[in-house]
């Protein structure tokens, strides 16, 4: 039975990254109640540096997320992502310290970030996955292992093979109750795009967060990522993709997959190969099999040298989505 259509769904997206802050920045023209649960296991970059030095979750791609839902004036969204040039600053970006400051004036990494999003006007909310000071370790198909978001992908090109698994350590942290809350009353809920085992997978090994997921009555649907990614998913298909989410997450997650139409990337492809990157394959009978219908809609286009997801593409093909998969009665 389809679900009834709304004229404000609440929408959640699960993720981190790029492709999640790309998405956040389309989706919040045709939608206003959004969500967006973050991961926060990076210790890379000037992310890295401040989990370090002061002892908070990472900020990276909270910050990034706040930027792509925020309603200001130009200046002030350059400045949150202006990256200093030099001194013992070179390489952070303002809108990390703009946090680790708000965080330092409130009582919860949560409360700092909802207290950033309120000053930047921000379409919707942004939280982290979890409070809790977590990391991230691969274990690979021949067994080896490596801890630490920011190893992954270079311990993977020595390893020379696919990564079997990802865990948290600590194992189990718990989820914010404001994120299963949202999980609970979605319309719409959205896992992806973004790097398959460092900012969608992560989320699901929150406790209660795949509890949430597969107990919601929310529409779901997971975005496949236009290109596999060197480091971490060379090789694999959309059902790859599917597959390793759900062995993660417990079971089941989503009913539907929106995969990229075949992409002309002929002018670029010789770059994507030499780093071991390819469009990721529509394998759609392999989908069906796993119970996931595939949704083959064209929402990327080039953004510089690279070919990736186009957040206005991708906001109209989920609003398309979710207007023609519920009710209007």
């Amino acid at each position: 039975m389809a679900n009834k259509r709304k004229e404000n769904p609440s929408v959640v997206c699960i993720g981190g990254g790029t492709g999640m802050s790309t998405m956040l920045r389309g989706l919040k023209n045709p939608f206003k109640d959004i969500t967006a649960i973050v991961a926060v296991s990076d210790d890379g970059g000037g992310s890295g540096v401040l989990r370090q030095e002061l002892g908070m979750p990472p900020p990276g791609d909270i910050r990034n997320c706040i930027q792509a839902l925020s309603n200001v004036e130009p200046t002030m969204e350059r400045l949150m992502g202006y990256r200093f040039q030099e001194g013992s600053l070179k390489g952070q970006s303002f809108g990390n310290l703009f946090l680790a400051a708000m965080n330092g004036i409130s009582s919860s990494f949560d409360e700092a970030v909802a207290r950033a999003g309120e000053v930047l006007a921000i379409t919707g909310r942004v939280m982290p996955v979890t409070n809790d000071d977590i990391q991230l370790e691969a274990t690979f198909a021949d067994g080896g292992t490596v801890l630490g978001e920011s190893r992954i992908s270079v311990m993977k090109k020595q390893h020379r093979c696919r990564i079997a698994s990802v865990r948290l350590v600590p194992e189990h942290p718990p989820a914010l109750e404001a994120c299963i809350q949202a999980i609970l009353k979605a319309d719409l809920l959205i896992l992806g795009p973004g790097s398959l085992y460092t900012s969608i997978i992560p989320n699901l090994l929150v406790d209660g967060i795949s509890e949430a997921i597969a107990k919601t009555d929310a529409l779901r649907v997971y975005v496949c990522n236009v290109m596999t990614q060197p480091g971490e998913t060379e090789d694999y298909t959309a059902s790859d993709h599917v597959k390793a989410i759900f062995a993660h997450g417990g079971g089941k997650m989503f009913d539907y997959c929106l995969v990229n139409a075949a992409p002309d990337v002929n002018s670029i492809i010789e770059t994507y190969r030499r780093d071991g990157a390819e469009p990721v394959a529509a394998d759609l009978s392999a989908l069906r099999s796993l119970g996931v219908e595939p949704e083959v809609v064209n929402i990327s286009g080039y953004d510089g040298n690279f070919f990736r997801h186009n957040p206005w593409l991708l906001a109209y093909e989920l609003y398309r989505f979710y207007m023609s998969h519920c009710s209007g009665e």
